[in-house]
Order: structure tokens, then sequence, then C-alpha cells
């Protein structure tokens, strides 16, 4: 500096105290950096390191470090370098890159460096610029990592609850040897503390010993050496841990090796390892990993502050020698051209039958699509199950090669549909045609086109067809341009051509299944009774005579199904006496459910009820007041059922050799056994026996049954058994009573079962109720699942009805009823019954083990209120299904407000519920105006269908008020006149 002061810019320090003297230059009292760019200046510089590091060189130096790099350019450093090998060629050169620009590192690619430095000793384990630094220098030269950076927070910084101090030290000296090229240690980080700085200040001893540790890694970053090529990070900031992945080439899709390096940054916690979730955003295939530290369970949960490496060779792909050759292209030929999917209604690939009732219109939608740009032409195809022939109708085009069509269901059973699809060659000629000859550049050829396909037409129909074709292209031959456009493009041309079209490429979905039932499937008001509790006398057991006597009152209500708990013969061993005891009293009549006795089992009737002429007869008046009966079928016995004598094999059997009882931990059902469908000796005859019993009543004339706790029994046997029952009576209808898991009462529904019963009772909030229903209406449920509203049971007395009085059970029932199409009440419900068990959902002094009397004129009853309901339904198609719900806004979350368009759009009902019967409550509702067609602030007639009063609504938005007293409104709405 002194020699060259000019090959160097001074940065000097001034004495602020000493008077300023502008004749004298300040002394050089601080830095003096090279003028390294300037080339006189550099060579001044490199001449006088030159010497110096000779003898350096002479004296044994294998190595130099070059800082600084930043301060010169690339020019500066390949002749630095260049004279550095001059001196010694062998020597080791490493630049220490560490913040320097990369363009500027990039640029020294041909300096002849052998090492540059990482920023790994900077790395936060998780920043993805470790990869892209890494990325970005390895074409320079290979990187040295550092595990501690000389500047920067100590790693052993410790506190409670953290685990031993070595533990961050040997993670980063894993990480600093897995992340580079080889290790650059600075000293004292053996000892967990780095050499202080200082002309007379010693390097200080640390807690710790890690020089195997060092010594180990030093081992490790050798073997490490072959993964020099790409580097990826594998998870994203967030993730509970970092991956890294190193390749044995540049390219990892090549390589033949990878390293991936699992770090966990937690020091307090181990953390899970989710393979498969990093392992492909490789985008290369490497198996099986396994650990270099030879260990097992390469994916077991990382340590607190683990670092783990593991290494994989390349995963070959499958491949499988080629067969057919010639014969198997010939083979793909013929596959289909056409792509049918997507095909719907559909359950179960058409192996299970969809449902639809009579009379409705069944629309079916399809993708077809092909290759190329031809024209495509589709049918739907249908057929009753017993006709061999199949109708067919046109399938029209939507957007996005979406195809529609429609056919209607005039017979109850089963039904398939299918869709055909194939290439209209005339249909894309008239196209092309058609646009030539709008633009002008239609030639003779195109004409003759036309005509030779409809001469190939005639040549392959005959009679009248042939003769219309065949005339049609004698009037083409040498007729003018205009009169051939005209004739090719007429409609009559086109209906000829597809009546005569011998469907190229022509091509099928798979028949799917579908099942019409009556209207009753899915719409239907239910009553159930005990009739044994048809009496006025607590002490006399109630007949089917009482039942008849009832009838008049339950269809005055407007239910249109009554339905019977089992009315078979009561078990005596094991008789369950009032409120569940273990022990009846003598009069006690038993639960229903404990089916058989010595007086029969399922195909008998219980002898205090009457006999079977008498049912018989109460079928009959049932049926004059348009009532079906509805009858309970339990697959369950009694221990004097005739059945546990005539067949021990069709039950279980305790090692003591006692019979097994029914249970439902806690509940056990002591007067109940249970059948065992796969006990050898139960199949087939236990399956055929049942069969037997529900045509047994079938043939009695019952054509609605209530299937018990179906999800107890055999999936396989209830889509055996309705299957067989259908058959031959396809107007039987069975209510699955299922209150199980969400999957399992969906199967039951499509093994054939009509209608389910539901969550409908733990249902209570607004939001509760959109999205339950939404899922059954929109859902794919909509297509095999009937809802059934019950809004009690014997078993169940809900929670909501104890406490919220007779609000409460208007509440339900308008619910129920207006919700869905199906809706059943059991009687006490309109008497507003709900003393409950004391904690459970279940009813005090239950009628399933005692007669009870009821007093049917209670002046609080809701009779009135349920008479109107089932009136409005039956009166309002939009009542009568739940496919059809719209969810509407109203600004209170205690209202429920939704409409019901009928299916033709000329009714719409709206309802809103206060579902709060405690207190009243208004809203803003927004009325369904867009469902009208109207503008938002239209006029639009309201008629009140409870009160009967109309008003003009000006605007979609209304104010609402519901109480206690009136917890509902139902409107029906329509634009104004």
């Amino acid at each position: 500096v002194a020699d060259s002061p000019e090959s160097f810019l001074l940065h000097r320090h001034s004495d602020d105290s000493a008077p300023l003297d502008p004749r004298r230059p300040r002394p050089a009292q601080g830095v003096a950096l090279a003028r390294l760019n300037d080339g006189q200046s550099a060579s001044t510089v490199l001449a006088y390191f030159r010497p110096l590091l000779a003898r350096w060189f002479a004296a044994g130096l294998q190595g130099v470090r070059l800082v600084g790099m930043e301060r010169a350019g690339a020019a500066f450093w390949r002749d630095a370098v260049g004279q550095l090998r001059e001196l010694s060629p062998d020597a080791l050169i490493l630049g220490e890159t560490t913040g320097t620009p990369w363009d500027q590192v990039v640029a020294l690619g041909d300096a002849g460096l052998d090492l540059i430095s990482s920023s790994v000793a900077w790395w936060d384990g998780r920043a993805r610029w470790l990869v892209e630094e890494y990325e970005a220098l390895r074409g320079v030269a290979p990187l040295l990592g550092a595990p501690e950076a000389p500047y920067g927070p100590r790693l052993a910084s410790r506190s409670k609850g953290e685990p031993a101090p070595e533990v961050p030290y040997l993670r980063a000296l894993l990480i600093a040897a897995a992340a580079g090229r080889g290790l650059i240690v600075p000293m004292g980080f053996e000892h967990g503390e780095r050499a202080t700085l200082g002309d007379d200040t010693p390097v200080g001893r640390g807690p710790l010993d890690l020089a195997d540790e060092v010594r180990a890694a030093n081992r490790l970053s050798a073997e490490l050496a072959a993964f020099h090529g790409e580097m990826r990070l594998l998870t994203g900031p967030a993730a509970p841990l970092t991956a890294l992945m190193r390749a044995t080439s540049s390219d990892i899709r090549s390589a033949e090796a990878a390293l991936l390096v699992l770090i966990n940054l937690r020091l307090d916690a181990e953390t899970e390892v989710p393979a498969a979730e990093f392992i492909g955003s490789a985008d290369a295939a490497f198996a099986p990993f396994e650990r270099l530290d030879g260990r097992p369970e390469p994916y077991a949960p990382l340590a607190p502050g683990e670092v783990r490496l593991l290494g994989a060779g390349r995963a070959h792909a499958i491949r499988v020698s080629a067969r057919g050759g010639r014969q198997a292209a010939k083979t793909a030929a013929r596959q289909p051209r056409l792509v049918i999917e997507g095909v719907s209604p559909q359950l179960e690939g058409g192996t299970l039958a969809v449902k639809r009732t009579i009379g409705e219109r069944v629309q079916v939608t399809a993708d077809i699509f092909a290759d190329g740009h031809e024209v495509l032409a589709a049918e739907l195809r249908w057929r009753a199950l017993d006709e061999s022939g199949w109708r067919s109708a046109p399938m029209r085009p939507q957007e996005n090669d979406v195809w529609i069509g429609d056919f209607s269901l005039e017979r109850l059973g089963r039904h398939q549909f299918q869709v055909e699809a194939w290439l209209d060659r005339f249909g894309t000629y008239r196209r092309d045609l058609g646009k030539k000859w709008e633009a002008g550049v239609t030639q003779p050829v195109d004409f003759e086109e036309g005509r030779r396909l409809i001469v190939a037409a005639a040549e392959r129909t005959e009679g009248a067809l042939s003769e219309q074709l065949d005339a049609l292209a004698a009037r083409l031959s040498g007729a003018a341009p205009e009169a051939l456009a005209e004739q090719l493009l007429a409609p009559d041309t086109r209906d000829l051509m597809a009546a005569a079209d011998n469907r190229p490429f022509s091509s099928r979905s798979d028949a799917q299944c579908l099942d019409a039932e009556r209207r009753s499937a899915q719409f239907a008001s239910w009553y159930e009774l005990f009739p044994r509790s048809q009496t006025d006398d607590p002490g006399r057991h109630g007949t089917f005579d009482d039942v008849i006597a009832r009838l008049p009152a339950i269809r005055a209500m407007g239910f249109d199904v009554l339905y019977f708990p089992p009315i078979h013969p009561i078990g005596v061993r094991h008789r369950k006496g009032r409120n569940n005891s273990l022990s009846a009293e003598p009069g006690d009549p038993g639960s229903p459910y404990a089916i058989g006795s010595n007086d029969g089992g399922h195909e008998a009737i219980h002898p205090q009820l009457g006999t079977f002429e008498d049912f018989r007869r109460m079928v009959s008046a049932a049926r004059d007041h348009g009532l079906e009966i509805a009858l309970d079928f339990a697959i369950q016995c009694s221990p004097d059922h005739p059945w546990v004598r005539d067949h021990p094999g069709w039950f279980d059997w305790r090692p003591d050799g006692t019979i097994k009882y029914a249970e439902n931990p806690p509940k056990k059902y002591q007067d109940i056994v249970n059948v065992d469908f796969y006990r050898e000796e139960a199949i087939p005859d236990l399956w055929i026996a049942l069969r037997d019993v529900v045509l047994l009543w079938v043939r009695e004339g019952v054509r609605t049954f209530r299937v018990d706790n179906p999800h107890t029994k055999p999936f396989a046997f209830w889509e055996w058994m309705i299957r067989e029952v259908r058959l031959t009576h396809p107007d039987v209808i069975f209510l699955s009573e299922a209150f199980t898991r969400p999957k399992v009462v969906y199967r039951l529904a499509k093994i054939g079962f009509s209608q389910s019963y539901t969550y409908f009772t733990w249902r209570h909030t607004k939001a509760e109720f959109i999205d339950y229903l939404t899922e059954l209406a929109q859902g794919p449920p909509k297509d095999f699942f009937r809802p059934h509203f019950f809004v009690n049971t014997p078993d169940i007395n809900p929670y909501f009805l104890q406490t919220s009085g007779r609000a409460g059970f208007l509440i339900r029932a308008v619910l129920a009823a207006t919700l869905s199409g199906l809706w059943g009440v059991y009687s006490g419900f309109e008497l507003l019954e709900s003393e409950p068990v004391p904690g459970k959902e279940e009813y005090r002094d239950s009628e399933k083990y005692e007669i009870r009397v009821r007093d049917w004129d209670r002046p609080d009853s809701i009779i009135p209120e349920i008479t109107q309901l089932n009136r409005l339904r039956k009166g309002h198609p939009a009542l009568q299904t739940h496919l059809n719900v719209r969810f509407l806004p109203a600004s209170d979350e205690n209202i429920l407000f939704y409409a019901k368009p009928s299916p033709d759009g000329g009714d719409i009902v709206v309802v809103a519920v206060n579902l709060d019967p405690h207190a009243t409550h208004d809203a803003e509702v927004e009325l369904p105006f867009w469902l009208l067609g109207l503008a938002d602030q239209a006029d639009a007639r309201v008629d009140d269908l409870l009160t009967g009063q109309t008003f003009v609504a000006q605007g979609k938005w209304r104010r609402l008020t519901l109480d206690p007293g009136r917890p509902y409104a139902i409107w029906r709405v329509e634009a104004a006149q």
C-alpha cells in the first residue's frame, strides 16, 4: 500500500478533535482495498503475493481459500487461479463465495476452482433458496458445506424441555454433510463453541466432545460424493418435516440412485414421516429406500432434531412383453370407436336398480363422443323386464358432448334401459354440404357424393323405404345445383336416410336397472298404532274390530297408510313387564316383538286380536276407507317360537346349552332370540321360510311392510328376498327401519328397500336441515333413497318433544309433512304425549309393554293441524316429494324458509318454520321470484294456505313473524295477474 497507493482505495479514519488542514492528505489509518478490477492494480497485487505463495507452497502448503470474491470480476480470479496452478498444479483452491451474487459466481465457471462455499450454515431448514443456490452454482464447482456460520446465533442454546445440547450440533453437521460435497468445520465446533478470533485470546473448550461425530460425518461426506447431481426440496415451508433429495446425475429423472434426507426441525417432539406424500414429487421412482445407518424402519417417526439419510436405487418401470402382433392390432381396430360413459341415472354400474314411480318420465343423460369431427346420432332404448323387444327414442345433443333422452314408465316392476350411439355418415355429409353451399364453394363431386350415399342406402333396404330412396336418387341425376342442394339438405331426405342408416361403428352402453314402483312408495302419510290398545278399558285387549271402529277417525286426519307393529302371538318365557321390567305381572301383554308362542309364529295372529277372517275383514274395511294396512316384519323370535323347537339349527346356542338372547349392549332383550342366517342348517331353509312369511301376508292383502332392524341381517338376504317377492308382486313396498351408519342405511336402500327411516329426528338447526336435505335431494341418494320422516316411534320419544310443548309438536309435524313426500306419526303424537323415562329418548309407560287407553277427544290435541297438513299434501304435488326442496334466504337463524315447486312448475309452495318452540322470531325472507320468472321488484300473488287469505307481495323481500302459537306459515305464490 505504501509502495503503490494508486492501486488501492483507502478508507481513512479522521481524528475529529484535530483541526482540518486541506493542504495535507490524511494518513491511511483505515482499510486499504485493492482495485482488483483495474488491470495494472491487479497485476501489482498478484505480483506481490506470487513470491510469498511460492515460499508457502515450497514449505508444504496444499490449499488456498480465496475470500472477498465479490470484490473482483471473473477475469481477475481466472488470472489468480492460473498463477496458483503455475506455482502448485495440485493445490486445492476453495472459493469463498457466500455473499457473492450468484451471477458473479456462475461467471467463474471456467476459472478452475476446485470447491466453492455453500450457504447451508445460514439455512433455516425450510427455505427453498438452498436448493436454488445449489442448482445455480453446482456447475461452477462442487459446494462445500459448513455446519455453523462464522457469525450468527449459537447452536447450543438450551431451554427447559429441549433435548441434550449436542442435538442441534449433530443436526447441523449431518445437514451440511448431506447438502454438499464435503465439509468445512470451524475450529471449536467439536467442543460446542466457536473459535474466538483475536491475537491473544485462546480458543476455549465447550461442554461437548463431538470429535467422533465429526470424524463420522467426514466419512459419510465421502460416501455421499456419488450424489453430486440434481437436488430437490420435496416439502413445503409449512410441512412438519423437511425432505431433500439428491441424485447421482444432473437430471433426477434419469438418475440411477437417490439420497433422501429427512430433517425433523423440532427439538421438542417426534415427527411422523408421510413418505407417500413427498416421494412422488421427485418426478422419479426410487425404491426401496433404506437407511444408510443400517437400521430398520426407514419411515419410523423422526426423533427430535433427527436427520435421517435414506438411499435407494432406481425402481424399474413395469414392462411386459407385447403380445399379439398383427392379431392384436386387428382386435384393437374392432374396439368401439364411440365412447358412451356417464350414463345417468345409474346405481352400482347398473347392477342395482334406481328408483322411480309409475307414470314418471325418466330422464337419461350420457356423455357420447368419438374421435374426429363426424356427426353422431344416439337413441335411448328401454323395455320392461318381461319384454323381449326394446322400444327406442332419439336422444338430443346438449353442450359438452352430453346427450339427453327420456321415456315414460307405464307398468310396475323392473325395467332396463341403455344408450346406443353411432356415426351419422349422412348427417356429417349434410352438415359439410350446407357449409360449402352457404360459402358458394360446392363442386359437382360434392353432390355426387350425396347421391351415391342415397343409392347405397336404397340397396341395403327393402320395401317402401327402398323405393322412396331409389326415386330420390333418380331425381338427383342430372339436376341443377340449386335443385341438388335443396333435395340433399331437405328434412325429408334427412328422415329417409335416418330410417335407412346402417349405424356404422354402433356402440351400446351396459343395460341399467330401474324399478318402477307405485306412487305410495314416494308419497304417503303413515299412522302407526297398536291394535291391542284400540280399547276403552286397559284390562281388555283390543281387537281388529276395534281397529275397524278407529278407521274413520284415522282417515279423517288424512292418513292413507295404517301401520301395525307385529300382530303375531307373543312368547311367555322371559316376557317383559311394564316399562321393560324383567318380570311380567299377571295380565301383562308383553312386547309384540317377542314373536312366537304355542299359538304359532310369524305365520299366525295373536288370538286376542282375532282370526284371519277378522284380519281380512279389517283389511277390506281399511281399503274402503282409503287406508292401506302395513305390517311390521320383525325377524326375531321369543324362546317359545315354534321354530326354536322345530329348527334349533337356525339359532345360536351357548356352551351351557341355553339359547343366546338378543343384546345391543348395554341393552338386553331377554325375551327375544335371533336367528343365524349363516348356520349350515339355515341355508337355504331359513331364507325360504322368511320369504314365505312375507308372501303369506301378501296373499292376505298386505302390500306394505315396515322391516324392523334390517341392518342387523345380511344384505344378501334382503337383496334376494325383496327381489323374489317383487318379481311376482311388484306393488309390494318395503320400509327400512335402520337407525345406523349412513353407508349402511344407503346400502339397504340400494339393494331394494323402497323407503327408509332417516336422521330427521336428530336434525334441529337450520344448518342441519339444509345440509341433510341437500344431501338427500341433490346428492347421489336422490336416485335410490326415499326418506321417510317419522316424527316419533314407539322406540323414540325425541328429546326435542319432551321439552318443547305444543309448539314443538307442530314444528316437527310441519317439517316432516312438507319436507318429504313420506311422513309418519305414531299414535299419541297428536295428543302431545311426551313423558319420558328420565334422561332417555324413551316413553314412560311405553305402549310396547302395556295396553294404553287414550282420550282422542282431548281439546289440546293437534288433530286439526295434522288434518290440515295432510289435506295440503294431497292437494299440492309440490309437497309430494323431497327432491324439489329449494332453501331460501331468511335473516334469522331460527327460521327455516324453503320453496317446493311442482314438477311442471305450475304450483310453487313456500314454507317458513320457526325452529324455536319457546320464542317469537321474525326475519326478512326472500320469495322465489326467480322460479316465477319475475323481476326482483315485481308483484306476486300469495295465497296463505293455512288461513285462505290472499295478499300481494310487492318485491321479493318480505318481513315474516312466527310465534310459538303458530310457528309456521305455508304459502302458494304465483305471478300477479
